[in-house]
């Protein structure tokens, strides 16, 4: 059964101390609107009023013609990282997500990419991770291409 994973305790708590992103810069702090603010550790909405952190995020260990790099939010103070089989509640508020399989480089392994209806991100993820040449896939957002999180196979 695949699994979302979250981004990592020891990145987010880089980041929440002032850690440099993607671009090498500090994250930006501002306030949190409730309801359109996923946060990227804990995958759950940044609550109204609730300080968070927007920076950019490469979802790559480097970088690579294929390393999208992006914006995304997290939690300004400490959170606890989603785990578990449920489907995290930032995951449920759009109707649909682009998913793709990548491969061991961290490479788009093409054909696997779908714009899919939220209800069917999972089993649809199962059937591209059940292509040999697929490692893990990417769920972003179907309108801004955002990141939000990786599907593994176990």
């Amino acid at each position: 059964m695949p699994r979302i994973v979250a981004l990592t305790t020891e990145l987010t708590r880089h980041l929440q101390a002032g850690g440099q992103d993607a671009h090498g810069q500090r994250p930006e702090r501002a306030l949190s609107d409730g309801g359109s603010n996923p946060c990227r550790h804990c995958l759950r909405y940044i609550p109204d009023g609730a300080e968070m952190l927007i920076l950019a995020h490469r979802p790559f260990a480097t970088a690579q013609p294929y390393a999208e790099t992006g914006p995304i939010f997290l939690c300004a103070a400490p959170c606890t990282r989603h785990e578990g089989p449920d489907l995290p509640q930032a995951l449920t508020g759009s109707p649909e997500y682009l998913i793709k399989g990548y491969n061991g480089e961290d490479r788009i392994v093409y054909g696997t990419g779908a714009v899919v209806p939220q209800r069917a991100m999972m089993q649809q993820a199962e059937a591209i991770l059940a292509n040999a040449r697929v490692d893990y896939v990417h769920i972003r957002s179907s309108r801004n291409n955002c990141y939000q999180a990786r599907i593994d196979a176990t």
